[in-house]
């Protein structure tokens, strides 16, 4: 009985050891498909944690609060930002206005024609706007604060440095590429980082910045006027380099909304980044050429799509209008800004009642832009669908005041023409950004402004020397005459 008992004792404990061990042999068991199942989900636990970090830090570098979780403050510091988008503007768009004033000088000390001055602030607008994708690129990197500083920086350069030079090709190296692209630099954050302060007043805050272009144009040739007279051109340039240095200050008081992204989200989407290398490389070695053409164009695509907004032509209807639209209205939408002095001294006015014609323009605008910013802040307008079809209505009467010009030359003429040319591109500079990001989602803003000034750029670099030559064919059949 003993005996029997003890063995009955010890089949128990085994079999207690039993049930005790297969609990840890299940869970060994099955670890081996659970880690395998994490393995697989890795990689697309990756691709979830890179499409989530890549806008992050998109729009964490272009500030913006609609993005980055942060609500668009309408008021505060924004305020700031607006006064500060004004000074750039007035020193970026409204510049090449006042190289008119310099017109006899520069074709007097380089025995150059009208058509060869007329390149100058061509270049200088062709350049400002074809700037769109590498400003675009410099403000995911670093953020639309530090892109502002490096184009005041390169304007102030490029303009002190046009004041020695000696040929007519170092004044478009100088003054038209290096300048105009400082002012791309500077002027299209500007208006990117003003976009994500306001989202409900952004036609008001649009409208209210636009008074800057109308600042510049009633302040600057009168300024040029003064340095022409008193330090020559050269003199000149040099002063307005130092200027244009003020776009620096401008940059450093717009701060960015957002916290950055995390490190190890970017550390994660880094590595998931080179794994992609590694497997397109081995695609590449099995493919061939055709395989590293394919890779090509996977790397281009995207990148076009981030900075140009191609597909936004194709997808967006409105947008493709809109572009095409304003593309062939600057083909001669800047043209009295450039010509309007030197047209009015070649019929026999006075160089100082010539330069009060556009102190007049600027004045014009000063007055009918914060106006315009006032009546579309009211209630009825926020909101509005209405904006597109007011943007057209001026530029059709912007188009048709430049046929005023033809009936005379007189100084009350042409101070009717600026009354209502002013008038008619008040209305299209308030509205001309507003439409835009109307007609597009602000996440694809600046790469639709880019897109739209690489278009732009053509049509300005066309303008003003086609219209050189035909005002050099008018002077000569009135010689003839």
């Amino acid at each position: 009985m003993t005996e029997g008992a003890e063995i009955h004792q010890t089949l128990q404990s085994n079999r207690t050891d039993a049930a005790r061990t297969s609990p840890l042999r299940a869970v060994e068991t099955d670890s081996g498909p659970a880690e395998t199942a994490s393995c697989e989900s890795e990689e697309p636990d990756h691709q979830e944690e890179e499409s989530s970090t890549f806008p992050e830090e998109q729009h964490h570098s272009s500030a913006g609060p609609e993005d980055s979780g942060h609500v668009a403050p309408e008021g505060g510091w924004g305020w700031v930002v607006v006064a500060a988008t004004v000074l750039v503007l007035a020193l970026t768009l409204a510049f090449p206005s006042c190289i008119g004033i310099f017109y006899t000088d520069l074709q007097n000390d380089f025995q150059a024609s009208n058509t060869e001055t007329s390149w100058v602030p061509a270049i200088m607008m062709a350049v400002l706007h074809a700037g769109g994708p590498l400003c675009s690129v410099l403000v995911e990197r670093y953020g639309c604060r530090a892109t502002i500083i490096i184009g005041g920086i390169l304007s102030g350069l490029g303009m002190a440095a046009s004041s020695f030079a000696q040929t007519m090709v170092e004044l478009y190296i100088t003054a038209g590429i290096i300048t105009g692209m400082g002012f791309s630099l500077s002027f299209q954050p500007s208006i990117t980082m003003m976009g994500h302060y306001f989202v409900r007043r952004r036609a008001f805050a649009n409208a209210l910045s636009s008074t800057g272009t109308a600042l510049g144009l009633s302040t600057l040739p009168l300024l040029a006027n003064y340095l022409l007279s008193s330090f020559g051109w050269r003199g000149s340039f040099l002063v307005l380099g130092g200027v244009l240095l003020n776009c620096c200050v401008c940059g450093a008081v717009m701060r960015p909304l957002g916290a950055k992204p995390k490190t190890e989200a970017r550390t994660g989407s880094t590595d998931n980044h080179h794994l992609k290398t590694n497997c397109l490389s081995v695609h590449q070695e099995r493919e061939g050429l055709k395989g590293r053409l394919r890779a090509t164009l996977s790397t281009v695509m995207p990148f076009l799509r981030r900075h140009m907004a191609f597909d936004l032509l194709c997808s967006n209807p409105y947008f493709c209008a809109y572009a095409l639209g304003v593309s062939w209205m600057m083909l001669g939408f800047v043209v009295p800004l450039v010509y309007l002095v030197p047209y009015a001294t070649a019929y026999g006015m006075e160089q100082d009642r010539a330069a009060l014609l556009m102190a007049i323009l600027g004045l014009i605008n000063i007055i009918v832009r914060p106006a315009t910013a006032l009546v579309f802040g009211l209630p009825r307008f926020r909101g509005s669908h209405c904006f597109a079809y007011l943007f057209a209505t001026a530029v059709l009467i912007n188009g048709l005041s430049n046929c005023i010009c033809g009936i005379g030359t007189s100084f009350s003429v042409l101070l009717a023409y600026v009354i209502v040319f002013g008038f008619s591109m008040s209305l299209v500079g308030s509205l001309l950004f507003t439409v835009l990001m109307d007609t597009v989602e602000m996440s694809r803003f600046p790469s639709a402004l880019g897109l739209i000034s690489i278009m732009e750029s053509i049509m300005l670099l066309l303008g003003p020397p086609l219209a050189g030559d035909v005002m050099f064919l008018q002077l000569m059949s009135l010689t003839f005459v």
